[in-house]
């Protein structure tokens, strides 16, 4: 019993102790404080400490628990009498400052060490990694970054379970490291414990809400091996229960690992085995027993599948392949990963898009529209490709007259949606992509029309990305190319080349987001066009079945007279009363009369261009769209900047204006005018 005593009467004195240690740490920061208010209540608390504790031990001095009386405090407690309440502050803040310099000390050498371990984590040297990062810890105890790369060397070296408490520690460090979520994430993935991982990676978005991307990759991959995993449970139970269709795929892949057979022999079991892909459970089998080792470990296969001129067994082989393959990945991510991690395949796929052999560029094409078709694919071609010349390659299919124009088409249009795709396809724009590309529109009439405009729309997505869209600016024959396709199609009434039409439009209209010398240059002609359109005699562009055209037409012809005078000019000249510009203000489209609005009002800048108007309604059309009628406020800005620009220009506006009761309109329409 007398143990029990002592052992609960030394817990009392570690919580007095700690307890102590947290008082003298507030006492520190009082005497460190910057407001003299603060500090002298801190000395007022010190004294009066120093005072409770020489009572506190004068009392226990003459108190006994059971023992001998303690009197061996006595003489302590007289010398704390003599201690005054400055001396003892010197004292603590003395210990303070002391422990600050060694915090420093412990600081500077615990990032020494991590600096080691990340040196020797980078040469791939995990073990010695760990021993920095260790080595750091015990000097520095609570540095987060420590405890988070030794848990990413803990992963690399399969030891999951230390790198997720590691995680934790630096969790505890700072509750919203979002790197040692990452990993644990990892590490519990790496477990198998699905719902975990998520978990963490949940943690992730609710720290930050911008990393959205890294959350959406994180979760894909969790889903993804969860799928795996059931798969190759799934397809071990087949097997396991003595399946026919399940034991047959190991069977021919043993028949293909034979060596030194004639390359029909394999050609013939490649098509067996292709044909015996019919589910999720036999593209399982095929992954779970090396089948994407045909390849690599057959030098026959290999060879002829490589081959530079391919005779007709060679090409057979490669298209049979080619089959395999997608059937092997048609709807399995897995299968479609592992086929881009083997080099030659790799190495490949470019040069079998430019191969001279019809049907392996169609198996090809095939091949990569299970990839660009959805998002994961997508990115798996990004991040194991080198698409640099993908664009310029996949771009000459516009010369096919089959499927292989459409399909190559698609592929591109998908592949416009990864950034990085744009960003690698400025190395080749200028010389590459923007010669063949003006080449295309040059010839429209000896190429797939249908597969040009879509050709040219992609450009025009392209042009979104800054750096490609100055390149192709600056393109004076790309500009020349596409005034030269407007002439032929506008020739030409057949709906593939209207659909060229619109696209070279759009285009053009994109391009002209920039502001260069080249654009000034071709300012004249491209406006020149875009009346010649808009006014087509025949109603096709300016009735409801050239809307898209009027759309284009008219927005391309505002940008071109923003800012050149020529081309404000020149169209005052070519319709001297304004006959296209006031049938497209009459137009149900509010973006086609919003455009019209904007460009009138730019060419009332040329003189007598408002007298021209004097006998015609644009007053009270201009004033239908700014008094309210129309829904947009772009609508209602430009239309009313027209009107008051009408006016400015030719005073007897004025006088239709009042008698249409439009003042009161024009004056509360003043917010849109200020810069007339």
């Amino acid at each position: 019993m007398l143990v029990e005593a002592d052992q609960e009467e030394e817990e009392e004195d570690f919580q007095r102790f700690l307890r102590r240690v947290d008082d003298v740490a507030n006492l520190v920061q009082g005497l460190n404080s910057a407001d003299p208010a603060v500090k002298e209540r801190t000395i007022a608390e010190a004294e009066k400490r120093l005072h409770d504790q020489e009572t506190s031990r004068e009392e226990e001095s003459k108190t006994t628990v059971n023992r001998t009386v303690i009197n061996t405090r006595a003489s302590d407690a007289a010398n704390a009498k003599a201690v005054n309440a400055d001396g003892f502050l010197a004292i603590l803040e003395k210990d303070a400052k002391e422990r600050a310099k060694q915090r420093k000390r412990n600081e500077h050498l615990a990032n020494a060490l991590k600096e080691k371990g990340n040196d020797a984590f980078r040469k791939g040297d995990y073990v010695v990694a760990i021993q920095r990062y260790t080595e750091g810890l015990e000097k520095l105890k609570d540095k987060q970054e420590l405890y988070t790369n030794r848990a990413q060397a803990y992963l690399k070296m399969h030891e999951c379970e230390k790198a997720i408490t590691d995680c934790e520690w630096a969790l505890k460090c700072s509750e919203k490291c979002i790197k040692a979520y990452f990993l644990m994430g990892k590490a519990h993935l790496a477990l198998r414990h699905y719902s975990e991982s998520r978990q963490c990676y949940e943690k992730i978005l609710q720290i930050d809400p911008q990393q959205e991307t890294l959350f959406k990759d994180c979760m894909n991959e969790v889903n993804l091996e969860e799928k795996r995993m059931k798969d190759e449970e799934r397809a071990m139970k087949e097997v396991q229960s003595g399946k026919l269709a399940a034991l047959s795929i190991k069977e021919m892949l043993q028949k293909l690992d034979r060596p030194d057979q004639n390359i029909l022999y394999y050609t013939g079991g490649i098509r067996l085995l292709t044909g015996a892909m019919k589910d999720c459970t036999e593209q399982t089998l095929f992954r779970t027993n090396n089948g994407f080792s045909i390849l690599k470990d057959n030098e026959i296969v290999r060879r002829g599948f490589c081959a530079e001129r391919k005779n007709a067994a060679e090409v057979d082989l490669s298209v049979s392949l080619l089959f395999l393959w997608q059937a092997v990945c048609t709807g399995n991510e897995e299968n479609q990963h592992l086929l881009l991690t083997q080099p030659d395949v790799n190495a490949q796929l470019p040069k079998l898009l430019s191969s001279e052999v019809s049907e392996i560029q169609k198996e090809t094409l095939a091949l990569i529209s299970l990839y660009s078709e959805n998002e994961n694919g997508r990115r798996l071609l990004v991040r194991h490709q080198d698409l640099t010349k993908w664009l310029q390659i996949l771009m000459t299919f516009v010369k096919s007259t089959d499927a292989r124009a459409s399909s190559a088409m698609n592929i591109l249009s998908d592949l416009t949606k990864e950034e990085r795709f744009k960003t690698q396809c400025r190395a080749m724009l200028s010389t590459g992509v923007l010669p063949l590309f003006t080449q295309l529109l040059t010839s429209a009439k000896l190429v797939n029309q249908a597969a040009l405009a879509h050709c040219i729309g992609i450009m025009g997505n392209l042009c979104a990305d800054v750096v490609i869209r100055m390149q192709m600016a600056e393109c004076k024959e790309c500009w020349q190319a596409c005034l030269k396709l407007v002439d032929e199609c506008f020739d030409v009434s057949t709906p593939k080349y209207q659909e060229c039409l619109f696209a070279v439009l759009g285009l053009m209209m994109n391009l002209l987001l920039e502001s260069n010398v080249i654009i000034q240059y071709f300012a004249v002609d491209i406006s020149g066009r875009c009346m010649s359109l808009l006014r087509d005699k025949d109603g096709r562009i300016v009735t409801a079945g050239g809307q898209i055209t009027s759309n284009y037409g008219i927005k391309t012809l505002s940008i071109c007279t923003r800012n050149n005078r020529q081309a404000q000019e020149d169209l005052v000249k070519s319709d001297k009363r304004f006959t296209v510009l006031l049938k497209l203000l009459d137009s149900e489209n509010e973006m086609i009369v919003g455009n019209a609005a904007f460009c009138l009002g730019q060419c009332l800048a040329v003189p007598g261009a408002a007298t021209s108007l004097l006998n015609s309604n644009v007053v009270m059309i201009l004033l239908k769209h700014a008094g309210g009628d129309a829904t947009r406020t772009s609508v209602q800005e430009n239309a009313a900047i027209a009107l008051g620009k009408l006016c400015v220009a030719e005073s007897r506006h004025v006088f239709q204006l009042r008698k249409l009761n439009g003042l009161a309109i024009l004056n509360s329409s003043m917010k849109y005018i200020h810069s007339i």
